[in-house]
């Protein structure tokens, strides 16, 4: 299989993509003339022209809106927003108009829209620009909200996204744009809630998503060293959630470690625990542990930054824990 990074998994699927469909066209700040602020869209503009490759003004909700309608019309927009933060000033449109027209059409109108750009910390800047703001999305019906962790994952899961009927909410990860791995050649995608057993294993499952995943698995490598295996999950899709594989992996190791980026209080790692406390209580060993972000505003300075974010000793201690729990309950 050839080998992509993030970045070009991205890039390369939507130019197969506007190949193969004249109705895909792009839509974003500075995606043309200047390329794109993570370089996704390097020379787009100068192959699809302005017509396909639209240089907007910075305002996130009229150009959200403008999407909206073509999608409505029998186009298919993949917005880029310049960082996922810009998104909240088109959270009505989002929330209101994208996620809720085939409700109020009876089903009659579709929403082929895409909706991608960075998500996330780990790149230096700051509060404003840093955020996780996955769980804002994943809590509204009439979306799907997908987080690729490697350029695999990019590739399958926008291609699948960009030929659907229905808005799509496409979290990337700044932190990862550069890091690289093998793809599938051909007609690659990947189905929506459908999570990756990205690593078994026997003692604990691991379940995180974007840029959390390699992290988890840093952690598991550490772990087996001392004889611990770990099982990796790798979820993929936020909305809808894979719960059967969710549920079969704890079902087996009868413990359970959830990672995320974000704020600790009504994050996804929250609602993910309560999936698996309420099916299979009766089978953990230990209570769920949660790895998360520190719940304060994002540092820009580089030290700060680093200790607000989650990293492998943290979940490598949370493992441990849901292992001493059940070493002292044997006693």
């Amino acid at each position: 299989m050839p080998e992509f990074s993030y970045r070009d998994a991205i890039r390369s699927t939507l130019i197969e993509e506007m190949d193969r469909d004249p109705s895909v066209v792009l839509l974003g700040e500075d995606i043309g003339l200047y390329q794109g602020t993570f370089r996704v869209t390097a020379d787009l503009l100068s192959r699809y022209g302005p017509r396909r490759v639209i240089d907007t003004p910075i305002s996130e909700e009229g150009f959200v809106g403008a999407a909206i309608g073509m999608a409505m019309l029998g186009l298919r927009p993949v917005v880029e927003m310049m960082t996922w933060n810009f998104s909240l000033l088109a959270f009505d449109q989002i929330v209101n108009n994208a996620a809720k027209v085939r409700y109020f059409s009876g089903g009659q109108v579709d929403v082929p829209l895409v909706i991608r750009g960075p998500n996330g910390a780990g790149v230096q800047l700051s509060a404003q620009h840093s955020q996780s703001l996955e769980v804002l999305y994943a809590h509204i019906p009439g979306l799907y909200v997908v987080m690729p962790a490697t350029p695999a994952d990019a590739k399958g899961l926008l291609r699948t996204a960009i030929r659907g009927r229905d808005p799509v909410i496409f979290f990337e990860h700044a932190a990862l744009y550069g890091t690289k791995g093998e793809v599938p050649d051909g007609d690659f995608t990947l189905p929506f809630g459908v999570a990756e057993i990205a690593r078994p294993g026997r003692d604990v499952t691991v379940v995180a998503f974007g840029r959390m995943v390699p992290v988890a698995l840093a952690a598991a490598a550490h772990l087996a060293a001392d004889g611990i295996e770990a099982e990796v999950i790798n979820l993929r899709s936020m909305r809808p959630l894979d719960r059967e594989t969710l549920i079969g992996s704890v079902s087996r190791t009868h413990r359970a470690v959830v990672v995320q980026e974000q704020w600790r209080p009504y994050g996804a790692a929250a609602e993910i625990a309560a999936t698996i406390t309420e099916e299979v209580f009766d089978l953990l060993d230990a209570p769920v542990e949660r790895v998360t972000g520190a719940d304060v505003p994002m540092p820009y300075a580089r030290n700060l930054e680093v200790l607000a974010l989650p990293h492998e000793e943290h979940v490598v201690h949370a493992v441990r824990r849901t292992l001493y729990r059940q070493e002292r309950a044997d006693a």
